[in-house]
């Protein structure tokens, strides 16, 4: 099953992209439903309305009136903190119990007005933010639900800003336009990454990973992708609070790339033995449930550097299963040789732009060549050779320390 959480401020139209994945065979659990329910005249969630907030928020048929308590929790953040305390827990209950009734070949959309407000990005393996200008929304809140420019303002502000919103988006939907191309791109995102995704979560396997190499222009938003990568790692991980670092070229500003994310993942030595027993299997098997399944095979590192034992460094790769995201999740233990050397190399190169010229032009010749992603790695190993040497002098002049 592959868990989707769809946001979108109030007005961006966000109900119609559930609506269309909806029509794709999406499985959709809308929280403001939910919500609703959850307070309908004769739960204990409309008992605790009422004694919050007081007969005034109650229509004449019983039920809550609705605008009457809006205005009263729009307007004072309190009295709105003290509503979602009676709301939230409850709409979470009810949405798991969905989930587990949903069918394990599912693609799960939960419709979550204030995902990023709640701090659930994390829980998902793909977040898709709907997006439009703040005009746009008032208007459609105007035309639509029957509310004043004020009213419709009011309630925009009372929700975290765009800014932030979307700094929590795999996925933003620009939907300024018409509602065609609003369509247009639920319907490539469906067919594109959404279904192939579900398979690959489901069969716990990684998505293909480009071949051969090819090289792109720095993109001044990996890190913020990386960070999300290592929030949903991270919660698939927990209660354990492993280092998780952004290594590799994607890590170093100014850098062209390959565009596939490394993270270095720092565990314990037995969770880093494929072959250690329980502790191996439960780290697999969460990654794997979060989107970030094993790569077939034996995976190590070259060692590098005088001294070094001449037996390979051992570790775990794990790949993604989203297509429109390549990962390389490498699992080393903490502490250990490729562990440190990784962390190293990044923060030598962060602190010597002459070094990432020259790294760039080894990569960009090597790149020319068309070489498989394996060759293409074996031939950057002389290079390492000669930067592990210059990084382990800086490290000593500077006092560096993992």
């Amino acid at each position: 099953m592959l868990s989707v959480g769809l946001t979108g401020g109030i007005g961006s139209g966000k109900s119609a992209v559930a609506a269309r994945l909806a029509g794709h065979g999406a499985v959709v659990i809308d929280s403001d439903r939910l919500a609703r329910e959850v307070v309908a005249a004769g739960t204990d969630g409309h008992r605790a309305v009422v004694a919050a907030f007081g007969e005034r928020v109650l229509a004449a048929d019983g039920e809550l009136d609705r605008a009457a308590l809006g205005g009263i929790v729009f307007a004072d953040a309190t009295a709105r903190s003290r509503l979602e305390e009676i709301i939230h827990p409850r709409v979470r209950a009810r949405s798991a119990e969905l989930a587990a009734a949903a069918p394990p070949d599912a693609v799960l959309v939960n419709d979550v007005p204030l995902l990023v407000e709640v701090g659930l990005a994390p829980a998902y393996h793909l977040v898709v933010v709907v997006s439009a200008a703040a005009g746009v929304r008032v208007d459609r809140l105007v035309r639509h639900r029957a509310m004043t420019a004020e009213q419709a303002q009011q309630r925009i502000d009372a929700q975290v800003d765009d800014e932030r919103r979307q700094a929590a988006a795999d996925v933003l939907l620009d939907n300024n336009g018409p509602l065609t191309d609003l369509h247009a791109a639920v319907d490539a995102l469906w067919t594109d990454r959404l279904v192939p995704y579900e398979h690959n979560v489901r069969q716990r396997r990684h998505a293909a990973r480009p071949q051969p190499v090819s090289l792109v222009e720095p993109d001044p938003t990996w890190p913020a992708q990386y960070a999300r990568l290592a929030a949903r790692i991270r919660h698939a991980l927990r209660p354990a609070e492993p280092r998780i670092d952004h290594i590799g070229s994607t890590a170093v500003p100014g850098l062209a790339a390959k565009d596939i994310i490394d993270i270095q993942l720092g565990v314990d030595t037995d969770a880093a033995d494929p072959l250690a027993g329980p502790e191996a299997a439960e780290l697999v098997d969460r990654l794997s449930g979060a989107g970030f399944p094993p790569l077939p095979g034996q995976w190590w590192d070259t060692p590098h550097g005088p001294g070094q034992p001449p037996d390979r460094w051992p570790k775990l790769l794990h790949g993604n299963a989203d297509p429109g995201r390549p990962v390389n999740l490498h699992v080393r233990v903490a502490g250990s040789p490729g562990w440190r050397y990784a962390l190293l190399m990044r923060d030598h190169l962060r602190a010597d732009p002459a070094r990432v010229a020259e790294y760039l032009a080894v990569k960009r010749g090597l790149a020319a060549q068309g070489l498989p992603i394996e060759a293409y790695a074996a031939a950057k190993e002389p290079w390492f050779d000669e930067e592990h040497r210059l990084a382990e002098e800086w490290a000593e002049a500077t006092g560096w320390r993992p």
